[in-house]
C-alpha cells in the first residue's frame, strides 16, 4: 500500500495538487483565450485526478529500485509510464471539457481544450516524472530509516547479550567461592556448613527471580547483599561486621540486578579475609542532585599486594554500568593503606520496590538480622 494511503494523509496530498491546478489554469488561459472561471473549472479537477494517477508511480518505483536496475532501463520504464499516464489524463480531460461545454452550453469548450492538448500532455509527462522522482526519494528515506532502526535494534540486542554474559559471569564466580567455603566447614563446623547451604539456596532463588528483570529496586538488591553477607558470617563469625544505611528514597531507585554482590564479595574476600581481627563492611546509599550514590567500604591489610581487590568484580560492575547508562554512570575506586572504598554514581530512576522473596534492607536492622 502507498505510504500516503496507509498513513491517512491522502487529503493533504490532494490539497498539494491544487496549486498545480492553479498553475495549469493560468497556462491554459494564456495559451487559449478563455475565461478564468472556465480555466479553473477545467484545470483544478484535472489536477486532483492526476494526483491519483501519479500515485501509481509508487508501485513502479518499488518494482524497479535504483541501484538494482540500470538507469537506462529505469528511465525507459518511467518515461513509458509517463507517456501512458499523460495520454490517459488527456483523454479524461477531453471528456471533462465536453461535460463542461454541455453544462454551460458553450460549444467552444471542447475545441479550446483540443487546442491545449500539447500543453496538458507535456505537463502530464513532467508531473509524472517529478512524482516518480519524489517517490524514489521517499523510498530512499524509508530505507535509511529502516536501516537506522535495524542498527538500533542490533545495538540493543548486543547490549542485552553483553549484560546477560556479564550477569552470568557473576553467579559462577560467587557459587564456586561459596562451595569452597562449605567444603571447608563440613569437617570443622557441620552445622555452619548446613546453614550456609540453606543461605546459598535462598540467595540463588532470589537471584534467579530478580535476574530475569532488566532492573530491580536497590532495596531488593540490598536484600541479596544481605543474604550473601549472612553466608560469609557463617564462615567468619564475629570477624565480619556489617553496617547498611540506605535512604528510603534510594531504596526505590532501579539498578541492574547483582550490581552490589561483586562489590561486597570483594570487600569480604580481599579485605576482611586478610585481616586477623576482621572488620566491618559498610554499605551506604543516598540521593544527591538527582543521582544515586552507592558506597561500599571495607578495611584491608596495609601490607596487601597492590593488585589485590582490582580484579573480575570491579571490571564486571564497571562494564555493566557502561552498558546500561553509558557515560552517565561511573565507578570510583579509592584505595588507602588500610581502607578500600568503591563508589557508584548513576542516574536516579525511581521504581516500585518488588517483593522477590526478600524486600529491602532497613537502616539499622542489617547487623541485627545478619547476626540472628
Amino acid at each position: 500500500m502507498h505510504p500516503i494511503l496507509s498513513k491517512g494523509k491522502l487529503g493533504l496530498y490532494l490539497a498539494a495538487w491544487l496549486p498545480v491546478g492553479s498553475l495549469l489554469a493560468s497556462l491554459a488561459k494564456l495559451s487559449t483565450p478563455r475565461s478564468g472561471a472556465e480555466a479553473a473549472l477545467l484545470a483544478l479537477p484535472l489536477a486532483v485526478v492526476y494526483g491519483f494517477v501519479c500515485l501509481g508511480s509508487w508501485s513502479l518505483c518499488r518494482a524497479m529500485p535504483i541501484g538494482r536496475r540500470s538507469l537506462l532501463r529505469i528511465g525507459a520504464a518511467q518515461g513509458a509510464a509517463a507517456v501512458v499516464s499523460s495520454g490517459l489524463w488527456v483523454l479524461i480531460g477531453g471528456g471533462w471539457s465536453a461535460i463542461l461545454g454541455r453544462s454551460s452550453q458553450d460549444s467552444g469548450t471542447l475545441p479550446r481544450f483540443l487546442h491545449d492538448i500539447p500543453l496538458f500532455f507535456s505537463a502530464g509527462v513532467f508531473l509524472y516524472l517529478l512524482s516518480a522522482t519524489l517517490h524514489y526519494l521517499l523510498i530512499a528515506f524509508e530505507a535509511s530509516r529502516e536501516a537506522e532502526t535495524q542498527a538500533l535494534e542490533l545495538q540493543v540486542l548486543a547490549r542485552d547479550a553483553q549484560l546477560s554474559a556479564l550477569t552470568a559471569q557473576v553467579k559462577p564466580h560467587f557459587l564456586f567461592n561459596s562451595l569452597n567455603s562449605i567444603s571447608a566447614l563440613t569437617a570443622s563446623d557441620p552445622q555452619g556448613a548446613r546453614r550456609m547451604c540453606l543461605l546459598l539456596a535462598d540467595f540463588l532463588r532470589r537471584s534467579v527471580a530478580l535476574g530475569r528483570q532488566a532492573a530491580i529496586p536497590l532495596g531488593d538488591e540490598a536484600a541479596l547483599a544481605r543474604t550473601f553477607l549472612a553466608i560469609e558470617q557463617v564462615r567468619f563469625g564475629e570477624r565480619l561486621g556489617v553496617e547498611i544505611e540506605m535512604e528510603q528514597a534510594a531504596e526505590a531507585c532501579l539498578v541492574p540486578p547483582l550490581l552490589l554482590q561483586p562489590l561486597v564479595e570483594n570487600a569480604v574476600g580481599h579485605g576482611i579475609a586478610h585481616r586477623v581481627e576482621g572488620g566491618t563492611v559498610r554499605l551506604r546509599a543516598r540521593l544527591a542532585a538527582g543521582r544515586l550514590e552507592i558506597l561500599v567500604e571495607n578495611p584491608c591489610d596495609p601490607e596487601r599486594p597492590a593488585s589485590r581487590g582490582a580484579g573480575v568484580g570491579l571490571a564486571n560492575v564497571r562494564a555493566r554500568l557502561a552498558a546500561v547508562h553509558g557515560s552517565r554512570a561511573r565507578l570510583e575506586v579509592e584505595s588507602e593503606p588500610e581502607r578500600f572504598r568503591v563508589t557508584i554514581l548513576l542516574p536516579a530512576t525511581q521504581g516500585a520496590a518488588g517483593d522477590a522473596g526478600g524486600g529491602a534492607v532497613l537502616p539499622g536492622r542489617a547487623s541485627e538480622e545478619l547476626a540472628s
